[in-house]
């Protein structure tokens, strides 16, 4: 194996900053008193809402069905009563249609006691369960995986990647599942295999959380699957799936393809631990596992969280701030989204919630551009990220994606370097939005 990986000679190296929580075992958060619960936390078409203001719900019970092929269903979190059906702002930049649910009444079991093996079931009962239970995408983007489990007519995988790296700093969740909940992200695996009938799977975690790497190694021996376990050298952006898969296996993905079009199929190790629920007790995707954390949280933790609760109740949960945070960020601190809410709600795709000091955010004045030539030398996807942030702000998007704009992935590796402190994976973020929105991608 060691002869085929083959290391990014880009990105950047990273203070990981990962012990804050590495070493907090998972608990469960407190369950928040009102839920906000977007309609839209997943690629593609928001769900329709299928209640009403004033009626009861129960636990896990579609609040949101899926429309057109790429959807989502969306499920309550509590049980209790609608109190509300309106758009809020989410931390992204979207707006979105949220149902607001009042903590009131019992909850069940959800038929938490019939387990069923993936064995037991056909390929079809499996993807109509995971369409079912509104399993998405748990790292990034929110892509339903019902779809990516279906390879298009045609198409063979030759590989399943289970994307274990979780490199930007202060993230843990994953570390603590794979240590945690080793056997049970196994059976998701044995699940994915199934539908993707793969020729070989690999796992990819950073040698940094050596940890997982044993306990990983452990549960794949004993589940007799023929699965290598992999660990890479930490080094951001890495865990990006096309870096991922020409790490692990050399194959490049074309601009404008998925890897599946190369006949590899990338799943994270939360995605899989929520396919193994589903499938194994058919439990809607309604909590996920967030890291709490940054230089000014009291307690950083791991909680797993119910869909909707205000992501200041985690704060508080977890001693609250020391002084005012310099920064509130929604995921990670490279890709995720800077709130000055409190009460925005954790959604499907909340990997983590971080308060940040002074100085871990390193704020400092914006100055021009000295073409010092960083942001290239760093960008995974070789562009230059400069000149691409001059073209969009000068509304020439379609010079910008003539020049890779739609293959810019967003890691922020070039703000992170960048001296004039320009931000340019934001406004790189937002071309890309106009060019697709002015019919010029």
């Amino acid at each position: 194996m060691s002869g085929r990986i083959s290391l990014p000679e880009r990105g950047v190296a990273l203070p990981d900053r990962k012990r804050l929580a590495m070493d907090s075992p998972i608990r469960n958060a407190n369950l928040p008193s009102i839920a906000t619960i977007p309609l839209s936390q997943h690629l593609g078409t928001p769900s329709r809402c299928v209640v009403r203001v004033g009626e009861r719900v129960r636990e896990g019970m579609l609040i949101g069905r899926p429309q057109g092929i790429i959807s989502a269903a969306v499920h309550s979190p509590i049980p209790g009563v609608v109190t509300a059906i309106k758009e809020i702002d989410l931390p992204q930049g979207s707006r979105a249609e949220v149902v607001v649910i009042a903590l009131d009444g019992e909850f069940d079991r959800l038929r938490r006691d019939r387990r069923a093996a993936s064995t037991g079931r056909s390929e079809q009962e499996i993807l109509t369960l995971l369409e079912e239970t509104g399993v998405v995408g748990l790292g990034g983007a929110g892509f339903p995986t019902h779809l990516k489990l279906q390879p298009p007519k045609g198409v063979s995988v030759d590989f399943l990647l289970v994307n274990g790296i979780e490199c930007e700093p202060y993230l843990a969740g994953d570390f603590r599942l794979m240590v945690e909940r080793p056997s049970e992200i196994v059976e998701g695996i044995r699940t994915a295999a199934k539908l993707l009938k793969p020729r070989s799977i690999l796992i990819g975690i950073q040698d940094l959380y050596a940890e997982a790497v044993a306990t990983m190694r452990a549960a794949c021996r004993e589940s007799g699957l023929p699965i290598e376990v992999v660990a890479l050298p930490a080094r951001y952006p890495l865990g990006d799936e096309r870096l991922l898969v020409k790490a692990l296996v050399g194959r490049e993905i074309a601009s404008g393809l998925l890897p599946l079009a190369e006949g590899v199929a990338v799943v994270g190790v939360g995605t899989l631990m929520a396919v193994y629920e589903a499938v194994a007790f058919e439990k809607p995707l309604f909590e996920r596992v967030v890291t709490v954390s940054g230089g000014a949280v009291r307690e950083p933790a791991n909680l797993k969280v119910r869909i909707g609760t205000p992501i200041g109740a985690l704060l508080d949960e977890c001693g609250g701030t020391k002084g005012t945070p310099e920064r509130v960020v929604v995921g990670g601190p490279f890709t995720g989204s800077a709130v000055y809410d409190l009460g925005a709600p954790v959604t499907k795709t909340t990997t983590a919630v971080l308060a940040l000091s002074a100085d871990e955010v390193r704020p400092g004045r914006r100055t021009s551009c000295i073409s010092c030539g960083k942001c290239a030398s760093v960008c995974p996807s070789e562009l230059d990220p400069a000149r691409l942030f001059k073209l969009v702000e000068r509304d020439l998007h379609l010079d910008a994606r003539s020049e890779g704009l739609l293959d810019c992935s967003e890691c922020g590796c070039c703000s992170y370097v960048c001296p004039a402190r320009l931000p340019l994976v934001e406004t790189l973020r937002v071309g890309k939005r106009l060019a697709r929105e002015s019919g010029v991608a």
